[in-house]
């Protein structure tokens, strides 16, 4: 009977290989990146920084932005995937009602184990 039990021990026993685990989904979709942007065409004197900050704000982005002396409007964007996805289409396509965007130019996205600001602030 003992014999029996040594048997059944030892053919339960199996070997399990380990494997990278892969973030938990929560993880991945908490993660928050950074990106540096630029806006050109006619995006000065019509608002477009105030407008920014707004849709920003409705977003839950961090960041800032400013006017340049090139006539162009630059800044940093952080947040979620879908945040920044979100925002850069807008800063693409929509901007401020009387803006006229040529072109966005965008930094690759880079992980930050945190945010760098607490909100999205018009520079000057």
């Amino acid at each position: 009977m003992s014999s029996q039990i040594k048997k059944s021990k030892t053919t339960t026993k199996k070997l399990v290989k380990s494997s990278p685990k892969s973030p938990p989904k929560a993880a991945a979709e908490n993660q928050i990146f950074s990106c540096q942007f630029e806006v050109f065409g006619h995006v000065q004197g019509v608002f477009f920084r105030k407008h920014t900050q707004k849709k920003a704000n409705e977003l839950g982005i961090t960041g800032w932005c400013m006017n340049t002396p090139q006539g162009t409007v630059q800044g940093m964007l952080e947040g979620s995937l879908d945040q920044m996805t979100d925002m850069k289409y807008w800063l693409q396509h929509k901007g401020s009602p009387r803006s006229v965007i040529e072109k966005a130019v965008f930094s690759e996205n880079e992980p930050l184990p945190i945010n760098n600001f607490k909100m999205f602030s018009i520079r000057r």
